[in-house]
């Protein structure tokens, strides 16, 4: 750079030569940019539109699948390749050792003083009996499913079990020496395999006779059988030298040609007598060079069961030769499996590609979500100053207002409480006039009874002087009872929690405040309370309501010619008391029964009541958890009943008074 200019900008487009851009203008000098045609512009937009980001994604998607499916297959063909071949080493080692535990019973047979004598005389009937019973003792020890001794030209001449025949290949195999072959049961069409040991004698030549075990391979295949049918993924299969199915896990496969047979070739095979009669020797469409060659092909194999148009499984078919044996193990493997953990792979990549596409459609859209957040930002913070502002008036106002509401609350409550109170002294002003008077009787009595004991005290008269402070000393009693009693009406009651109340005792202590208007009125009061009931409440109160109930009826027989006022407590089922107070006045009419509890509502004459009385009561009974109802009785009068909770059952009791 030299020195007083200053650097080029990179964002300046900036062209060389004077030319105009396009596709001929000259290359430029390095820290220059190139102006973007239009063309590819508008390509660039397209590019970025949120379309070509699902288009692309589908693609990955299409790929993903693709690739995994592949290469999942192909990694789980190659898997259960070679898990066939470790079961197949061991299925041919378990076959081996199956043949193999009877190996060397022949030879050790041949020894035997009875057998041999029986090779030196083999028309003997004596030796044939004691070499077939000595047969069947060995053959039951060792398990073997029949050893018997056979001359040159196949005759049985002694056996552990005589209704087995001898096999139609026996006399093949003695003509042509062989140690071992195998032959299918001509009962029970099963697998069995032959053991031969000549039994040569002491003047030599061709031996007169050989001993032949005959060992059954059907456990062993009932083995596979079962193997197979609690794990379908597998199948085996054991082919001899002519491709003829001898063993198989499928007994349905039993005796088909491994390849495919023309009608001559299975003719010649029933001639061979290798096999049962009933054999039908189908195809089973494995192609032989492809097991030779080692190949995985997938082959679709014959049913299971003989079902009219059912298509069989497709297996991969893989082989290891018995060589010692002349024959070969074909293991069917079942590759769903694989193609199930293929297409796992395969939702797998085409995942990989959402995921992919996704992500640049999510790259794009937060550039694009960046920019309208920052164009939105100044917008949000304003609208979030406002929503503050209005948040603070509002919590201002509900403050306010929540602040007045507990004001009211309490001043509601401390009114209730004034009103109770109120009530309370509206009815002892009403019953002052009778409570004076009943002060007033025993204080005139007492004074003369006070002078009478002065006379008498001087005319010595000491015993009727001791009677008459024994009548004071009872009045004084039944002054202190009613005063005692009105003190404890009149004191305010406080907010407690309820305690047990004699139920009967409360109602004699509201007939004790108003018995000088029952005895005015000449009004009979009755009861039917237990007296051992007792209810949880406040007792001040429950004689309040009683006071005035009591009250209400008094005042509404006024005039009546029969005045009785009733009382009764039962307990319900469900616990609580139920309370009744009936009269026997006029009663009153439906429209004085609806607005019978609203405040300030009365029936009584101007100055007689305030209308309070009965909404006190309601609200006290309230809160004690009951409800107060008033009703006609159908031989006149009202009717009030509330319900209190009981804390013992009651005995029914019944009084008059």
């Amino acid at each position: 750079m030299r020195r007083g200019r200053l650097p080029p900008d990179p964002r300046a487009k900036v062209r060389t030569g004077g030319a105009p851009a396009g596709r001929n203008s000259a290359p430029c000098k390095q820290g220059t940019l190139l102006p973007v045609p239009p063309l590819l512009q508008t390509l660039i937009r397209r590019l970025t539109r949120p379309s070509v980001y699902v288009y692309v994604t589908l693609v990955l998607m299409l790929l993903g699948w693709i690739t995994g499916q592949q290469v999942s297959e192909r990694n789980g063909t190659a898997q259960l390749s070679a898990t066939t071949r470790e079961r197949l080493e061991l299925y041919a080692n378990t076959l081996d050792a199956e043949l193999a535990r009877h190996a060397d019973l022949p030879g050790l047979l041949a020894i035997d003083p009875k057998l041999q004598a029986l090779a030196e005389s083999p028309q003997d009937a004596g030796l044939r009996r004691q070499a077939s019973q000595a047969l069947t003792r060995i053959g039951v020890r060792a398990g073997a499913m029949q050893i018997f001794i056979a001359g040159p030209d196949a005759e049985v001449l002694a056996s552990s079990d005589a209704s087995q025949p001898p096999p139609p290949r026996l006399q093949e195999a003695l003509d042509a020496g062989r140690p071992h072959f195998f032959a299918a049961d001509a009962r029970t069409g099963s697998l069995a395999y032959y053991l031969l040991q000549p039994l040569l004698t002491s003047r030599g030549g061709p031996p007169p006779a050989t001993l032949i075990v005959k060992v059954s391979l059907a456990p062993l295949e009932a083995t596979w059988v079962d193997l197979g049918l609690r794990s379908e993924g597998e199948r085996l299969l054991v082919v001899d030298a002519q491709g003829v199915v001898i063993m198989s896990s499928v007994p349905r496969w039993r005796f088909f040609v491994l390849g495919r047979a023309s009608e001559d070739e299975r003719a010649a095979l029933r001639a061979s007598g290798r096999y049962p009669g009933s054999a039908r020797f189908e195809d089973m469409g494995i192609p032989e060079e492809s097991l030779a060659a080692g190949d995985l092909r997938l082959v679709r194999m014959p049913p299971l069961e003989a079902i009219p148009n059912k298509a069989g499984p497709v297996l991969i078919p893989q082989e290891r030769p018995l060589v010692p044996l002349g024959l070969r193990l074909i293991a069917l493997s079942d590759p769903s499996g694989v193609r199930r953990e293929a297409r796992n792979a395969g939702w797998g990549g085409a995942a990989f590609g959402a995921f992919g596409g996704m992500l640049a459609l999510y790259l794009a859209s937060r550039r694009r979500a960046l920019r309208q957040l920052s164009q939105a930002q100044a917008q949000l913070q304003q609208a979030h100053g406002q929503l503050e502002r209005l948040v603070d008036a509002r919590t201002a106002q509900l403050r306010s207002t929540n602040e007045e509401l507990t004001h009211q609350i309490a001043q509601r409550v401390k009114a209730e409480d004034e009103l109770v109170q109120a009530g309370k002294l509206a009815v002892l002003g009403q019953l002052s006039a009778g409570i004076s008077h009943e002060v007033n009787q025993p204080l005139t009595a007492m004074r003369a009874l006070a002078r009478n004991g002065l006379l008498l005290l001087e005319a010595g008269r000491m015993k009727t002087v001791a009677e008459n402070l024994n009548a004071i000393d009872a009045m004084v009693e039944r002054l202190s009872l009613i005063t005692r009693q009105l003190k404890t009406f009149a004191r305010k009651a406080e907010q407690q929690a309820g305690a047990p109340v004699t139920l009967l005792g409360a109602i004699e202590n509201a007939q004790l405040l108003l018995g000088h208007r029952l005895r005015e009125d000449d009004i009979t009061l009755k009861f039917d309370v237990p007296p051992q009931l007792r209810v949880v409440c406040d007792g001040n109160r429950l004689e309040q309501v009683l006071v005035n109930l009591f009250g209400n009826g008094i005042d509404a027989m006024r005039g009546e010619p029969r005045r009785v006022l009733s009382v009764s407590a039962a307990q319900a089922d469900d616990g609580r008391v139920l309370v009744a107070v009936g009269d026997t006045g006029k009663g009153l009419g439906e429209a004085q029964l609806a607005r019978l509890f609203e405040p300030f509502f009365t029936t009584k004459p101007a100055g007689e009541g305030l209308g309070l009385g009965l909404v006190i009561s309601s609200k006290i009974v309230h809160d004690f958890g009951g409800t107060l109802r008033a009703r006609n009785q159908p031989d006149g009068g009202m009717r009030f009943e509330f319900d209190l909770p009981a804390l013992v059952d009651p005995e029914p009791h019944a009084s008059d008074v």
